[in-house]
């Protein structure tokens, strides 16, 4: 009989996604979850920041959801691509810790990939990533913040094959 040998690892944090998808114009795009839950992955991964045994929801909206839920939290009554939600932070120290909620609208986020020229999964992942980040506290509402976050944006989606958002068409 041999022993086995685990090696030690330094994992990744484990982020529990749920997805729901409140939309059903999401059914137009069958990679939708998928694409989310790489790019969250990825993102956990890449970041420094996710707490182990992190958990959030992503919700697949349209843009009536996300306009009112723009207009209620932000007082902005237009719909936009992506909001984050952050959490409260979670003090039971054996419960996965809660990190907020993202809500995505189909119609914004389809128009902008057309707009731009690029593939709705492409979009799709940059806005997950995105959102992702404000959830653990990154933001840009600084010149030095965006900096940091649109760097981290686009070495994540490099990371998974996608190109880079921020790269400017020459």
């Amino acid at each position: 009989m041999t022993a086995r040998v685990r090696k030690k690892t330094n994992s990744p944090p484990a982020v529990a996604l749920e997805i729901v998808r409140t939309s059903d114009l999401w059914r137009a795009e069958p990679r939708a979850a998928a694409t989310v839950r790489r790019a969250v992955a990825a993102a956990a991964k890449a970041c420094g920041r996710a707490p182990r045994n992190a958990a959030l929801t992503l919700a697949l909206a349209d843009d009536s959801t996300v306009q009112a839920l723009n207009r209620e939290w932000r007082g902005r009554d237009a719909p936009t691509n992506v909001l984050s939600f952050p959490a409260a932070a979670t003090a039971a120290p054996d419960t996965p810790a809660f990190l907020g909620d993202i809500v995505l609208a189909y119609e914004t986020v389809a128009r902008e990939a057309a707009e731009q020229g690029k593939p709705l999964v492409d979009h799709l992942a940059h806005l997950a990533v995105h959102g992702f980040l404000h959830l653990v506290g990154f933001d840009h509402a600084t010149d030095a913040e965006a900096e940091v976050m649109e760097g981290l944006e686009s070495q994540i989606l490099l990371s998974l094959g996608m190109p880079d958002p921020w790269a400017r068409a020459e």
